[in-house]
């Protein structure tokens, strides 16, 4: 059975070649249960991409919530 962190990090996976197409990449960083708060880092082009936002809560978000249900918001952190 698979961790909550490697849910994680299984969904971002999936998401990177997306992201690197750009020019970006995505780390996770932590999860936290208590709040169900995945925490993760845009690295690269994606660090201050105006569009980061939306990629977010999107793709990165949907992808991550889909994969492990116990995650309730994805956050990105610097």
């Amino acid at each position: 059975m698979m961790t909550t962190e490697q849910k994680i990090v299984a969904a971002l996976d999936r998401m990177r070649d997306h992201l690197r197409s750009d020019g970006g990449d995505i780390e996770f960083v932590r999860f936290d249960a208590h709040t169900g708060v995945a925490e993760v880092r845009f690295m690269g082009a994606c660090k201050g991409c105006a569009m980061s936002a939306m990629t977010l809560r999107a793709g990165i978000e949907r992808a991550v919530r889909l994969e492990a249900k116990e995650v309730r918001r994805v956050e990105a952190i610097s």
